[in-house]
């Protein structure tokens, strides 16, 4: 049932999305004006009725709708690396992760997603103005009940005594493994993501020295081809979501 203060994602005849906070107020679109009110007690799924005449269906949003509407700053993760990340390091609930390179929130969210209402993230970030687009994302996603946004450097330790895993979204992940070495649990994961394969190379000559803590590496590039679908053709889109990180993982032993 929704109630007042719910996320709602509003689906129209074009198959448009808006996500709306539900409260006695208008919502002002270019097919009409809706007054969110009239939601308030009914179900997911119910419709909604513009002044103009234009039916709106109401839908529980997800994790991806929500992330497709927060505040940018820095490039996110994309949620077909945050997919891999979450199962090759088989995140689970109840988990306690820490993150390092909050920039907007979006892996951040993904991941106490995963680690549900038991679970815990506690993120790093250097610079204050990405801190807070965090901070307000985490808080618009309703995750901040299990997130903390840290301002602080990861290079220069880790305040935690125990972590289930350690993710890394940092120009030089090499700087963190001493200190993941003595946090990181038996079996937990150490995942770094970077965007270029000289940053690779350069962290996986480091983690020969610490080789004796880890089993061997893992090292992933996710690409994305969507399928164009039509009445008489099904054929790969012209375009597709190709390099955007690679993706390395590590397992304490």
């Amino acid at each position: 049932m929704i109630t007042d203060g719910d996320k709602v994602l509003l689906v129209d005849r074009r198959g448009k999305r808006y996500l709306v906070t539900v409260s006695d107020g208008e919502f002002h679109t270019d097919l009409g004006i809706l007054r969110l009110g009239e939601l308030i007690g009914k179900s997911y799924g119910t419709s909604i009725v513009s002044h103009k005449g234009e039916e709106f269906r109401a839908i529980k949003p997800d994790i991806n709708d929500i992330i497709a509407k927060m505040k940018r700053g820095p490039q996110i993760v994309h949620p077909k690396d945050a997919g891999i990340i979450v199962a090759y390091a088989g995140i689970s609930p109840g988990n306690t992760i820490i993150e390092a390179g909050a920039g907007s929130g979006a892996l951040t969210i993904f991941l106490a997603n995963a680690v549900g209402p038991n679970g815990r993230i506690i993120s790093y970030e250097i610079r204050e103005d990405h801190a807070e687009i965090a901070k307000n994302n985490v808080e618009f996603a309703g995750f901040s009940d299990r997130v903390e946004i840290r301002l602080g450097d990861i290079y220069e330790g880790i305040e935690e005594e125990h972590a289930d895993h350690i993710i890394l979204d940092l120009p030089r992940p090499e700087n963190v493994l001493p200190h993941a070495v003595e946090v990181l649990r038996p079996g937990g994961y150490l995942v770094a993501y970077t965007p270029c394969a000289n940053q690779v190379h350069r962290f996986l000559q480091a983690f020969h020295e610490y080789r004796a803590h880890f089993y061997k590496p893992r090292v992933v590039e996710v690409l994305m081809r969507e399928q164009e679908v039509k009445k008489e053709c099904i054929r790969p889109k012209t375009t597709m979501l190709a390099h955007t990180g690679y993706i390395t993982f590590i397992r304490r032993l």
